[in-house]
């Protein structure tokens, strides 16, 4: 008994030997303490937490050389290598962590939408719950400022680029043929179901690398991941049908929307300012899968559109009537697969297929023309650290386009844009960050190569508020209608300027931006349209500036969402055939709209308006000297939508258009000869109708009888 004494009392005499006294103080990056941090020796129970002057102090019995972790919330965890016999009284500083909820983020001509976005201006039900939007993502949109309503095309119009500059995106991968067929002076839509998409991100300007063909903006439209559940969309309309159902499984799941759109049964019922000889009829369906794999997510989206209508057009230089008889085919097949791997890599890779088909009949004129059109992606991203980011990837874009009239004269292209580019997301700190790339690109059928750098920053002032900059070069192979005739081309080419504040607190959102768009090497050509015997040039140029303010208050009012945009532009273009540098015919200098939602919990309803206004629109007079010096009245437009919850999942949706029945002018269409009074004469460019009615019911069927489609109004 005595000898097990001696050997305990020896051995805690010798752990107290050994035992080693770690101190230290642990501050940020301004030297100021940080209270209550854990501080412990890797791979040991050793450790304990800094007080309130930051200090901590602890034994161990470990020797040598160890690895010290100091770790606290909102702060990167230090690792330091530490000699375990001689580490006292030291100061350890740690950095804030880029990973925060609070962390700066660069906005810059960026606006983004969706549950996984760190700043969101809009959520996805705004896309498509806003009144006089009837379900349109592109209607949503014009909306926010930087936008051009321009009721006569539909079209997205953004910071005085043509409807042709903005490129839309889905999944990351391009879609050639984003609009529904149309001809002069009727608005076309979006050919997306808007329930398809969790997120969307549109940048009015000075976006990535990563994105190339766009001369002012991008829009990214993101396919939900994933189903919630089993269920199915049921929809009537006064303009159609409508079928959805989706099915979940384990890993895998199938979402399947079909639509069919006759316009004929509400032409007799509200008849519009359209000569109708077949009102406006479409048939499409969509499919989405997904696969969840254990690192990754494999997607595939499928889409057609078959729409047809036949219409007596009015044209002041002609007798009679011109009849327009349109059938238009389109497909659009996409695909990815989005994959983590080791070394913290991720693989995005992906293909899309679109394929358009036209037949027109114009009077006695026949026109053919299809479109094939493809886009090969692939793009890898290396997560350094925490702070720094790097991707790197590569675009193939293939286009052949043939078109054929009466048979006697063909026309057309074929097209390959290879580009490469790569980009570094980088965070100083928590409050500073930049994004860093360049693209290049070469076009073989126009024989053009570019290289396009880009680069944004932004700097956090307070908690709730920041400053972004970015700048970036942005090329654009001419237009379709250009390319068709000739090859003799440059790249059209946008340098943007862009600075931004943003300003975030309690569902309020305030965002401010200037701009400077400079334009170069535009298409000019000499006739009064393009045509084959055309004379082209690129020696086109022109400009874009202007003011955008956004406010949005979801907080101040029980029930009431509401936003608030202002836009201001000064634009001049020489271009096309233009005689001087003047602003188009599709801008207007003021532009605002407001936005309201609320919900009235007694009615079970949810009531909104939405009035949008701008100010008169430039159009070119003949009877005046000067060229493009005529001006429309201002635009008004304010629509009403009413969503009532018959039960739970049973909706009854009402909404109509320009309420107070404004008689809007989008331009005139002159005469190319002179009356007997040696003047032109001219016709109004106005609405197909005064106001537009919808009336529909939409019944959900769901899994937890909760579900229903109040997100698709």
């Amino acid at each position: 008994m005595r000898s097990f004494y001696t050997l305990t009392f020896l051995l805690i005499a010798y752990i107290s030997i050994a035992q080693q006294t770690i101190s230290g103080t642990v501050v940020d990056e301004k030297n100021k303490p940080i209270v209550g941090a854990n501080v412990f020796i890797d791979g040991t129970y050793d450790g304990t937490s800094t007080d309130e002057k930051g200090n901590f102090n602890f034994q161990t019995i470990v020797l040598g050389n160890q690895t010290l972790m100091i770790s606290f919330l909102t702060f990167e965890t230090l690792k330091v290598a530490i000699d375990a016999t001689n580490c006292k009284d030291k100061t350890f500083k740690l950095k804030e962590s880029v990973n925060t909820l609070d962390a700066v983020v660069i906005t810059a001509g960026s606006f983004s939408a969706g549950d996984k976005s760190r700043v969101s201006v809009l959520k996805p039900l705004d896309i498509v719950t806003t009144a006089g939007s009837a379900g349109n993502i592109i209607a949503a949109l014009q909306t926010l400022p930087g936008t051009q309503n321009v009721g006569e095309d539909g079209r997205l119009y953004v910071r005085g680029g043509e409807a042709d500059e903005t490129q839309i995106f889905v999944d990351g991968i391009r879609v050639a043929q984003p609009y529904g067929a149309t001809t002069n002076n009727l608005p076309t839509r979006g050919r997306f179901s808007p329930f398809l998409f969790s997120g969307i991100s549109f940048s009015t300007g000075g976006y990535s690398a990563e994105y190339g063909e766009a001369l002012s903006s991008v829009l990214l439209l993101n396919t939900q991941d994933e189903a919630t559940q089993n269920k199915t969309d049921i929809s009537f309309m006064t303009a159609g049908l409508g079928l959805s159902n989706t099915q979940k499984w384990k890993k895998s799941s199938l979402s399947v929307n079909t639509a069919y759109i006759d316009l004929a049964p509400y032409q007799v019922a509200i008849p519009q300012d359209v000569d109708w000889n077949k009102p406006f009829q479409s048939l499409s369906g969509e499919v989405v899968y997904r696969y969840n794999f254990a690192n990754g997510i494999f997607k595939a989206y499928a889409a057609f559109d078959a729409s047809r209508f036949d219409l007596n057009q009015e044209d002041i230089n002609e007798p009679e009537k011109v009849r327009v008889n349109l059938r238009n085919n389109n497909f659009y097949l996409n695909s990815s697969y989005k994959g983590n791997f080791s070394g913290n890599w991720q693989l995005f890779t992906g293909l899309s297929y679109g394929y358009g088909q036209n037949k027109i009949a114009i009077d006695a004129n026949d026109i053919r023309n299809s479109e094939h059109a493809s886009h090969l992606k692939l793009k890898l991203t290396k997560k350094l650290s925490d702070r720094v980011k790097l991707n790197f990837g590569s675009d193939y874009f293939i286009t052949k386009f043939d078109e054929d009239y009466n048979t006697t004269f063909k026309s057309g292209y074929d097209s390959n844009i290879a580009a490469v580019y790569t980009e570094a997301d980088i965070f100083f700190s928590k409050k500073f960050a930049a994004k860093v790339g360049v693209r290049a690109s070469t076009n073989d059928y126009i024989n053009q190569n570019s290289i396009s750098p880009r680069a944004s920053l932004a700097y956090k002032i307070s908690k709730n508020s920041q400053f972004a900059f970015a700048y970036g070069n942005f090329e654009q192979a001419p237009r379709q209608e250009y390319l068709k005739y000739s090859d003799e081309f440059k790249t059209e080419k946008a340098s943007h300027y862009i600075l931004n504040y943003q300003f975030v607190k309690d569902k309020r959102t305030l965002r401010t931006e200037v701009y400077y768009k400079g334009y170069s090497d535009l298409v000019k050509y000499d006739t009064d349209s393009p045509r084959f015997n055309s004379v082209y040039s690129n020696n086109g140029k022109g400009y874009a500036k202007g003011l955008d303010v956004f406010w949005r208050d979801g907080s101040s009012i029980k029930n009431l969402e509401y936003w608030i945009s202002y836009s201001y532009i000064d634009t001049k273009r020489d271009y096309q055939n233009f005689s001087a540098e003047v602003t188009p015919n599709f801008v207007a200098t003021h532009s605002a709209s407001l936005v309201t939602k609320y919900w009235i919990s007694d009615w079970k309803s949810q009531v909104g308006f939405t009035q949008q206004f701008s100010s008169g629109r430039p159009y070119n007079d003949p009877n005046q000297t000067a060229f493009m010096n005529g001006k429309t009245k201002s635009y008004s437009n304010l629509s009403f939508n009413w969503a009532y919850l018959l039960s739970q999942q049973k909706i009854l949706y009402f909404s109509v258009s320009n309420v107070l029945g404004t008689q809007n002018i989008f331009g005139y269409n002159y005469s190319d000869t002179l009356n007997g009074s040696g003047v032109y004469d001219r016709k109004a460019v106005i609405p197909t109708a005064d106001r537009f009615f919808f009336l529909g019911f939409f019944w959900t069927i769901s899994d937890n009888k909760k579900d229903n489609q109040l997100k698709n109004l």
